[in-house]
């Protein structure tokens, strides 16, 4: 009988293929790619004596091995007072740990850039904003002051009673914050103590099945995917950082599974179905049979896939179908290239703003425009300008009050209020523009008059790279998308204008 191959993991191209998360993934999403084969039957209660939990499924693919039990040890500070004589020896104590925390955060940082692109490493920049808060920094100062307590016991205090009051809200993402900030505060304390921060992953010497009550973010960051193939959590949701870190990793993943966790043990052998949520322990020849069928046939659909990736893409009767590609950073264009995409129908340029104390400049902005625009010449790149607000309001600018923010305070409407913000990206785009087909796109637009505004300020800054000597696209298109009700009512009054 044919065996699940123990490394495999089958996971982004049938995440892509439309396998929804906690659903069934069924293969007969390619009926013509031959005879279909459905998960149901697997998940099946059978009379195999195998045991299945069920968790919720944030990353999926399918892999077996044996478990591995990471018993992370919490630093959990007892009391400790001291004397006033003490108190600027604990304060400086404080600041080093701070200073190595932060340096070591950075250093995670640079290497998940590295690895897996800017976007993946923003979840870090939440970290470093804990180390910079001054109302959690003056909270520790007051209870070493006040309280004359060590400042491990006091940094644990007050970091927490903040971990507690996010863990609390009523909102799955706000939520999921107190496990950064738990995060932070493990490292901060390591460092105070000389404890090691993430035992465990870093002794791995074959590949397995990681379980844990609990996996950071810096854990996840810190793992080979060569030698975690899945992991397992008794807590956890879909919108932690380690649930998105797993996604970016490719490895499967089920979080959540409570107290079920217990049945899982060192030794074991399991296998994990990141798509559905199931860890099958001691899975029977049955289910291994099946799960392989599973990997099998999703191989050969990248595979048929993969044969007609550079045909053209047309209808029967001759009509050319453009299929671009939506992106959020310049590291995006190798997965344009990939999938054979016709360039880049939106490049979401507000993820070079978002989770960054500071703003791009011109430059480093131009960078990012040129390095998409340059690798996928002759093809179009089309850049939407700033659309933040609202839900992503940035603390750079001094926030408008408005009604429905989403709607208002936000864009293009933003960005004719903070006019050098929208110089600044306006002559990185006309910069970029002289290195391929590129097109600029206007967000929000609800009438004419801002149109034109907006316009008027591409002129100016058009004026300003002609008198500089800088090369730019004189015939570059713009365009705005109508996503407003007044836009859908003047649609042909702003297509003349474009």
């Amino acid at each position: 009988m044919a065996q699940f191959s123990p490394k495999t993991n089958c996971n982004q191209a049938a995440e892509d293929a439309g396998g929804g998360a906690g659903e069934p993934f069924p293969l007969n999403a390619f009926p013509e790619f031959g005879a279909s084969i459905t998960l149901p039957r697997v998940l099946d209660r059978r009379k195999t004596g195998e045991k299945m939990l069920r968790g919720i499924p944030v990353s999926q693919g399918v892999s077996r091995n044996r478990v591995v039990m990471l018993n992370r040890m919490r630093i959990d500070p007892a009391k400790c007072d001291i004397a006033k004589s003490d108190l600027a020896g604990e304060e400086d104590r404080l600041q080093v740990s701070l200073a190595e925390t932060r340096r070591q955060i950075l250093t995670l940082q640079g290497r998940l850039r590295d690895a897996m692109g800017a976007k993946e490493a923003l979840i870090f920049d939440s970290h470093l904003l804990v180390l910079e808060d001054p109302m959690l920094l003056e909270e520790v100062s007051r209870f070493i002051r006040e309280d004359l307590v060590s400042v491990e016991f006091a940094f644990f205090q007050a970091s927490e009673k903040y971990a507690e009051a996010l863990a609390k809200v009523d909102d799955a993402y706000l939520s999921e914050r107190a496990a950064d900030i738990r995060d932070v505060t493990q490292r901060v304390l390591a460092n105070l103590t000389g404890q090691p921060a993430c035992a465990g992953l870093a002794d791995l010497t074959e590949p397995c099945i990681v379980v844990a009550h609990d996996l950071t973010p810096s854990d996840t960051a810190m793992m080979d995917p060569a030698m975690v193939l899945g992991f397992v959590t008794e807590v956890g949701s879909r919108t932690s950082h380690t649930a998105i870190l797993a996604r970016s990793l490719r490895i499967p993943a089920v979080l959540g599974l409570g107290e079920a966790i217990s049945e899982l043990h060192t030794g074991q052998s399991v296998l994990l179905d990141g798509f559905n949520g199931f860890v099958v322990i001691e899975p029977s020849e049955q289910t291994l049979f099946e799960y392989g069928q599973l990997v099998e046939r999703q191989t050969s659909i990248e595979e048929s896939l993969e044969v007609i990736h550079d045909e053209a893409a047309e209808t029967r009767d001759g009509h050319r179908i453009i299929l671009s590609s939506n992106i959020e950073r310049a590291a995006d264009v190798e997965s344009v290239l990939q999938c054979g995409a016709t360039g880049v129908g939106l490049f979401r340029t507000e993820f070079l703003f978002i989770n960054r104390s500071d703003l791009p400049d011109e430059e480093e902005q131009f960078a990012a425009y040129r390095q998409v625009t340059e690798s996928l010449a002759p093809d179009p790149v089309i850049i939407r300008t700033l659309d933040l607000g609202g839900d992503k309001l940035l603390s750079h600018v001094n926030v408008a009050a408005e009604m429905n923010p989403f709607l208002g305070w936000r864009a293009i409407r933003l960005c004719l209020e903070e006019k050098d913000l929208f110089r600044t990206q306006l002559r990185a785009i006309l910069r970029a523009s002289a290195f391929g087909d590129l097109k600029i796109m206007y967000p929000m637009v609800s009438g004419v008059e801002e149109l034109e505004a907006a316009n008027v300020l591409l002129d100016e800054c058009r004026g300003q790279l002609r008198a500089e000597g800088v090369a730019f696209a004189e015939a570059l298109e713009i365009g705005v998308m109508i996503e407003t009700p007044s836009a859908a009512m003047i649609a042909d009054s702003l297509a003349k204008r474009v």
